[in-house]
């Protein structure tokens, strides 16, 4: 989830849990969390259901985020979290270098029925055949359109499509408005670095697996296409520094005020936009590869058992607890009523549990005739059974780096898409060695 993160412990009553020490310290009968946070019902509902269930239990919450180099070290010195909440492409590569437990016997003794996770999730979090997480959160990728923007350009915007990359520039040409290097309209978003695994996919390239290079000539394609993209529209800086204006969470977004003409995003920022501003005209669709074919990415949370947990057994109880289909739906149900109170429109939770989708649209969905819901749920629905995620990697973290790190580089105009993708492929072969994995 988005926000702060909290570090959650549960501490059984009569116990005092001292302050100081690791991750996994203090006294043996704390079971502590990394990486959750309570910022709306879809948290504090599914916590009060494991509560409800564990009475025994005494929940007790303290800030602290997340952070990768601390809870590895804190595996390695013997004194982990019981849990910890990541995103899923992370705890794949955790799976792979042995910072996490396997599931299966949690699974197999909780009668957890993996089959209603969705697939792309369950893979990210599957290890040699076992499983190493259990999804929660999950989000696609698609495009959002500003309609008035487009069709001023005399566009169809149902017609604007990702998959004409030769065709991108002059589109993208006639939707911005850059005069002097000053930038008043981006035209075209590519969101890179961030999305060049969609990108790279899109041109049939692989960035983790089994002979995947970031080298490779399709990938070094994506990146000058997408960075010439943003080259076009005043050059990075530029680029950047108008695109950090836009009241992105607020009223005032750039699809309000026509600063965007188009992008493809994170499908979460569907109920921002009916949220705060319901009558955006926009379009919703697809994302497509260059032979026209959906395309769209996978993302979302995990939960997961660090190596060397103190409390194996409560930790899988939790887990199980905040993904199960019963606790979703009554969390769902929780925060459309608050939404309600509040005279919101409720625009779904989509999750990793196919079964807990269906009932929560089924039985929950309040779009309360919000425009922007209609249009973009019926999409975001179809595309989550057909996304594809990056696979673990021992090497998951330090491979994201280098690619991201290298497309900085040429949106700098620091090196050639070639010459960063080749370091990238360095950086990549250099930390998989250290790993020992691909």
């Amino acid at each position: 989830m988005r926000g702060r993160l909290l570090t959650v412990v549960l501490v059984v009553p009569a116990l005092v849990v001292a302050g100081c020490g690791g991750l996994g310290s203090d006294t043996s009968d704390a079971l502590v969390t990394m990486g959750f946070g309570l910022p709306d019902e879809h948290a504090t509902a599914r916590v009060a259901v494991f509560r409800e269930a564990n009475p025994g239990v005494d929940l007790r919450i303290t800030e602290g985020a997340f952070d990768e180099q601390q809870f590895l070290s804190a595996v390695a010195a013997g004194d982990p979290p019981d849990l910890v909440y990541a995103e899923r492409r992370k705890l794949g590569g955790y799976a792979a270098r042995g910072a996490v437990q396997s599931l299966d016997a949690c699974v197999r003794e909780h009668g957890v029925d993996l089959g209603r996770f969705r697939d792309a999730a369950l893979r990210q979090v599957t290890y040699q055949g076992g499983v190493y997480g259990l999804p929660e959160f999950s989000s696609v990728r698609l495009m959002i359109i500003n309609n008035p923007v487009v069709r001023a350009a005399g566009l169809d915007p149902a017609a604007l499509s990702t998959s004409d990359w030769a065709g991108m520039g002059a589109l993208t040409d006639r939707l911005k408005e850059v005069g002097d290097g000053r930038v008043e309209r981006i035209g075209f978003d590519p969101k890179v670095p961030e999305f060049l695994p969609l990108w790279a996919k899109a041109n049939g390239a692989e960035l983790i697996g089994p002979g995947a290079r970031l080298d490779d000539p399709r990938v070094v394609e994506a990146v000058r296409h997408t960075t010439d993209l943003v080259a076009r529209q005043g050059g990075w800086a530029s680029f950047k520094a108008f695109r950090d204006t836009f009241d992105q969470f607020g009223a005032n977004n750039q699809y309000v005020t026509g600063q965007l003409a188009a992008m493809p995003m994170d499908s979460w920022y569907l109920n921002t936009l009916a949220t705060n501003s319901p009558d955006a005209d926009v379009t919703i669709v697809p994302f497509t590869d260059r032979d026209g074919r959906v395309l769209t990415e996978s993302g979302g949370q995990a939960w997961a058992i660090p190596k060397g947990a103190r409390h194996p057994e409560l930790a899988c109880r939790f887990l199980v607890t905040m993904t199960d289909t019963p606790t979703w739906v009554t969390a769902a149900t929780a925060r459309r009523d608050a939404l309600a109170k509040a005279g919101r429109p409720y625009g779904g939770t989509f999750t990793g549990n196919r079964e807990a989708d269906e009932r929560i649209f089924g039985e929950v969905f309040d779009p309360r005739g919000n425009p922007i819901l209609a249009k973009g749920v019926p999409v975001v629905l179809s595309l989550q059974d057909k996304a594809f995620a990056l696979p673990p990697s021992p090497a998951a973290s330090e491979l994201v780096r280098a690619w991201e790190g290298a497309v900085n580089r040429v949106l700098v105009g620091q090196q050639s898409p070639e010459e960063a993708m080749a370091q990238a492929q360095r950086e990549a072969e250099r930390a998989l060695k250290r790993v020992g994995g691909r």
